[in-house]
């Protein structure tokens, strides 16, 4: 199933910032509702609609010591997330839809030699989403599924977020919150960016914004190391898209040929 999304008219709404806007005061980041009003702006959007992402990185292969770090492919992807609004704050839910590419030509990837083992193995495309997300209210973030059941027992404190400003810029970074029992390397740190003057105007309900990442991780399960040593990290950067409409044409039309009901987050 696929959505026409109408995210175009908040990100593109609004006065035209003045001098004034953009020298306005930032919130109170010491504030949890602050911060979760302000977190759900950078990621998405405060209105319930899809917020779609794309990006583009490299996955670098990690053997241990005595060797450095390779980059093993490209990658390109979209997250697609919705904002659910609930009593006590947010449920999260969304879908990704990552694609690899050879790091030289640039193209699409369907087999990949293997420079550790020497097979010939099938590149298979990384998607996720479904039946969890994650709860976003002023006493913290946790994994639950997306009736809102919580993945283990929530670590419950206000809601405290790494805020950074200088000049006319805004970041905010953090790190993912996993449900218990995820296997060892799996890790993200991300850092969103948004601009100032943007940022302290009440009426954009979601913040036009960029992203870096780093994700770390065991081999994918189709390279078949299980019993090497090493795992991957990827490194991702990407921006927040009006619509679907926007993704690069390469992209949006495997996607949409691939994997249609990936394309909207909209709770079923």
């Amino acid at each position: 199933m696929t959505t026409s999304l109408v995210l175009g008219t908040t990100l593109a709404g609004g006065a035209v910032p003045t001098i004034a806007a953009a020298r306005a005061e930032l919130p109170d980041f010491a504030d949890p509702a602050a911060s979760l009003r302000n977190i759900v702006r950078m990621q998405g959007d405060l209105e319930e609609r899809d917020t779609p992402w794309w990006f583009t990185g490299v996955m670098f292969a990690v053997r241990g010591e005595g060797e450095t770090p390779r980059p093993l492919m490209r990658f390109e992807g979209m997250e697609i997330y919705w904002f659910r609004h609930v009593s006590d704050g947010f449920i999260l839910g969304g879908n990704t839809v990552t694609f690899f590419r050879d790091f030289d030509s640039n193209e699409f990837l369907q087999e990949l030699r293997n420079p550790w083992t020497g097979k010939i193995e099938t590149v298979k495309p990384a998607v996720q989403g479904g039946n969890l997300g994650f709860h976003y209210g002023s006493d913290g973030i946790w994994p639950v599924r997306l009736s809102g059941e919580p993945l283990g027992t929530p670590d419950k404190k206000p809601l405290r977020l790494q805020w950074h400003a200088i000049g006319e810029h805004v970041w905010l970074q953090q790190q993912t919150v996993y449900p218990p029992g995820m296997p060892a390397m799996h890790g993200q740190r991300q850092t969103l960016f948004a601009s100032r003057a943007d940022f302290v105007n009440p009426k954009i309900s979601a913040l036009p914004a960029t992203f870096a990442s780093t994700v770390f991780m065991g081999w994918p399960k189709w390279m078949d190391m299980r019993d090497q040593p090493g795992h991957v990290v990827w490194h991702a950067s990407g921006a927040k898209l009006r619509s679907i409409a926007d993704l690069p044409a390469e992209y949006r039309e495997r996607a949409l040929r691939e994997y249609p009901e990936r394309l909207t987050a909209r709770p079923a």
